[in-house]
């Protein structure tokens, strides 16, 4: 664990777990907000630790060793801004150590097991992709598929299966990712990708933005935020999630929203910034004061639209390389910020907004082809 920078005596303590690039805008919060900052993730060249008072390099599925950081820091709140992984350990630590939070902790499992979640859903009768549990091929729900391991978070062990050939070997590669032995297969709903980013506070759901997924990208408001909104509550319900952030991602197939999947936390595509940008609704700033047990004013949760369309778009994934052309980005019309950094599928993203939602997807886009990420050997070949 590293000392990065003090804070005055008497600071609350944040235990963050994650300091990735899906963590940035919370964990830059929280140092503006002056709290101490104790940030966890197995990578030591997380983006976000240079926002943190200390750092923990821990993987987010040892909770006993976050149990024991958490005690060891003397925490006042604790929080999984942007990792399903981490929602439930999170809930955990706060149970165990009479933290405040937003989730209890029934709440949390049922948000972050895949598994879980879908059989809440389905209890609920709350329209979601249809799938089934399974230990060897099957075929019933048809292709396209999803293939994935059920308690397995990310990639590993996920297929989109397009026939029957492909069947076997993505179920065998689930079966080897999962820990309990079990494959989940999920039907590909067809038809476009809207996403609700929500806050709930005192069991009230706040739809705050709904955007539509575009190639590289969201882009506010949605053609379909009434529909897909009303779907994200229900689910959020059925989950049992009364208080903190919510992103949920729907695909709008023939019969209207389905869910895909509801997380309870901060979503991971910079959902707070273009909230803030998009209706000025700080979810940052909201999500640090429910990780503390703070009262929050419902009026701060009240979105007053400031622009007629606002565009996330992702910068490409990038080796070690010279940045150029950002402060060119930085100057295009109506950018509102630029961020890169080294993740997993991305290098960097730039948030623009406009009149419309095609003058804001206009400007983000060109403003991200300012930017130029050159490495020693491409000057070399140059």
């Amino acid at each position: 664990m590293d000392r990065v920078q003090p804070k005055p005596a008497g600071a609350l303590r944040l235990l963050v777990l994650g300091a990735g690039a899906g963590q940035l805008g919370l964990l830059a919060a929280a140092r503006e907000r002056g709290l101490f900052v104790i940030a966890v993730d197995r990578d030591p060249g997380a983006p976000g630790f240079r926002y943190a008072d200390r750092r923990a390099i821990v993987s987010l599925d040892d909770v006993p060793a976050l149990e024991r950081l958490a005690e060891a820091g003397r925490v006042d709140g604790v929080i999984a801004p942007g990792s399903d992984l981490a929602v439930g350990a999170a809930a955990r630590i706060a149970a165990r150590f009479g933290l405040p939070h937003a989730l209890s902790p029934a709440a949390a499992v049922l948000s972050s097991s895949t598994l879980r979640q879908r059989e809440r859903l389905a209890e609920a009768g709350v329209p979601q992709a249809r799938w089934k549990l399974v230990t060897g091929p099957d075929d019933e729900l048809g292709f396209p598929c999803v293939v994935k391991a059920p308690d397995r978070q990310g990639p590993r062990g996920v297929s989109v299966v397009r026939s029957p050939e492909e069947l076997g070997p993505a179920v065998k590669a689930a079966l080897h990712a999962s820990r309990g032995g079990l494959c989940l297969v999920e039907e590909l709903v067809e038809g476009p990708e809207a996403r609700v980013t929500a806050f709930s506070l005192g069991a009230a759901f706040h739809p705050l933005a709904v955007t539509d997924r575009i190639a590289g990208g969201f882009v506010w408001p949605s053609t379909r935020a009434e529909t897909a909104a009303s779907v994200a509550e229900e689910a959020a319900r059925a989950l049992g999630i009364e208080e903190g952030p919510t992103s949920a991602r729907l695909r709008i197939g023939a019969d209207g929203p389905r869910v895909i999947r509801l997380s309870a936390r901060l979503g991971d595509a910079h959902d707070a910034e273009l909230c803030r940008a998009a209706v000025a609704v700080d979810l940052n700033a909201l999500t640090l004061a429910a990780a503390l047990g703070e009262e929050i004013d419902p009026g701060r949760l009240e979105p007053s639209p400031r622009a007629g369309g606002a565009c996330l778009r992702f910068l490409p994934p990038r080796e070690p390389a010279e940045v150029e052309g950002v402060a060119d980005a930085e100057r295009v019309e109506g950018v509102e910020w630029l961020r890169v950094y080294r993740g997993s599928d991305r290098g960097g993203a730039v948030l623009a907004t406009g009149a419309d939602p095609a003058e804001a997807q206009e400007r983000a886009s060109r403003a991200a082809e300012y930017v130029r990420f050159r490495t020693v050997d491409a000057e070399a070949i140059a």
